[in-house]
């Protein structure tokens, strides 16, 4: 693509240099840029690649985007703000993929990744062609490409938008965190719905208190950006953005909603209950359990009858859906007790799978969990709270410690459980402390291993060694 037509889509305050040059691609990481390649310069939280001209001009970039003028031999871009120009110039240079697509976004703390596991069920069992983003990777077409962030890099998005469009996809289900609404990297995109599931306490390690982080998740529905809103009227947030947003769907329980259920019935085996879907009813089955997974699948539903479905394959598509990946998932019965993993990894989303399975638990609940290295450490203590509210007894262990010492984060945990007086074990290694918890289920006990979820990875010390709690899990019972 030229240069000159690439620059029509974007902000420029003044161009250093000629104009009608090839680009053969994209970078924002100096040590990948390739021949032809238009390189991107901001200063970011940490890093400032502006820095990295001399090698990004070494590998072989054709032109800059810059917020300076730098001291390169190549064609330079001045503007305000390099990273607001990044989406803009992806989705310029992939064709504007995004427009050929119905893309549905999920927003919230908590339910991201299953809301869209129930939209691609859904649509499935429409005979759509769908695809998935997100926490768990991208899928699309029979492909699958393993995770690396909940909403990828405007490069890579748009890229994949490209690919899902050669593929025939027809309709692309999201996840969409705060941080991707903070760094601009949805600009430009026309969703078709967007879904907000909840707002609680999550990434104040960068967002330092609640009001910045509850700001940034109402970006998604700010005018212009969504076609349709599905938001959740039992949420505070979500109370403020159905006053704000014109036009916007209901769903709840509590709240009085377009959209909600009746008669919810749980299980280990799932869950069900009657679904009144703007004013039509069916009664609608889970293979999941617990009340938050009820509130996804209202959310789900409401977006497919937004889009044209009918209850009865909206209802056909969440019964089709068996488990998501680490999300409440049932991975074993093991001596009369009941195992499941979760990524609960919030103080919010650790008490709702508590608070469910203590409700079905016959004998003892145990809850293994541990929390990131490098993350909110306000929550910590928070989430031993919540822990020692529900469960009988506790193995504190290690999640993600990534830089910081495990001992440092399990102590920040107790703080939360040494004043309910609940009895708690500490054992640093994850896969010993899954099999000291199993050695201690019996006949009608749970355990819940809770924080990583369907991850693949255990990061340590800046580097991801290969762990599955779900593995783990299957290989010490055998």
């Amino acid at each position: 693509m030229n240069l000159s037509e690439l620059l029509k889509n974007l902000r420029t305050e003044e161009i250093i240099g000629g104009t009608d040059v090839e680009i053969t691609g994209l970078s924002t990481d100096s040590r990948l840029t390739k021949s032809g390649n238009l390189f991107f310069c901001y200063k970011g939280c940490n890093h400032d690649s502006h820095n990295d001209i001399a090698e990004a001009v070494q590998k072989g970039a054709a032109a800059v985007i810059c917020e300076r003028k730098l001291n390169c031999n190549i064609t330079q871009i001045i503007t305000a703000k390099g990273r607001e120009q990044i989406a803009p110039a992806a989705r310029a240079f992939y064709g504007f993929a995004d427009k050929k697509l119905k893309i549905i976004a999920v927003t919230g703390t908590n339910g991201k990744t299953t809301t869209t596991y129930m939209l691609e069920s859904i649509f499935k069992a429409a005979g759509k062609k769908t695809g998935v983003i997100g926490t768990l990777g991208v899928s699309y077409g029979g492909v699958f490409i393993s995770p690396e962030l909940t909403t990828p890099d405007p490069i890579y998005l748009h890229s994949v938008f490209a690919d899902m469009v050669a593929a025939g996809t027809e309709y692309v289900f999201m996840e969409v965190s705060a941080h991707a609404l903070y760094f601009d990297k949805i600009n430009g995109i026309r969703f078709e719905t967007g879904i907000f599931t909840n707002c609680t306490q999550d990434h104040l390690d960068f967002f330092k208190n609640m009001r910045e982080y509850s700001e940034c998740k109402k970006l998604l529905f700010k005018e212009g950006r969504c076609r349709r809103a599905v938001i959740n009227s039992d949420d505070a947030l979500g109370v403020a953005l159905l006053s704000e947003v014109k036009g916007a769907m209901s769903y709840g329980i509590d709240n009085p909603a377009d959209v909600f259920a009746v008669n919810v019935r749980e299980s280990i085996e799932g869950i069900s209950f009657v679904l009144n879907l703007f004013d039509s009813l069916y009664e609608v089955k889970l293979n999941l359990t617990a009340l938050h997974n009820v509130y996804n699948a209202m959310a789900a539903a409401a977006c497919a009858k937004l889009c044209g479905l009918e209850i009865g394959v909206i209802a056909k598509g969440l019964l089709g859906l068996k488990s998501v990946p680490g999300r409440l998932e049932h991975i074993a019965k093991y001596n009369g007790a009941e195992i499941f993993v979760d990524f609960a990894h919030t103080p919010d989303g650790l008490e709702k799978s508590l608070q469910s399975l203590k409700k079905l638990c016959k004998g003892k609940l145990y809850c293994l969990f541990g929390c990131g290295g490098n993350r909110d450490k306000l929550k910590r203590p928070l989430m031993g709270a919540v822990a020692a509210k529900y469960a009988d007894f506790c193995i504190l262990t290690s999640d993600n410690p990534r830089f910081e010492d495990p001992y440092d984060i399990i102590r920040d945990i107790e703080e939360g459980i040494k004043s309910s007086g609940r009895q708690y074990v500490t054992v640093t290694e994850r896969d010993v402390a899954t099999e000291y918890a199993i050695n201690l289920l019996a006949d009608g006990d749970i355990l819940l291993v809770a924080g990583k979820g369907g991850e693949q990875y255990q990061e340590i010390a800046g580097i991801k060694h290969s762990y599955n709690d779900n593995t783990v899990i299957k290989n010490i019972i055998g």
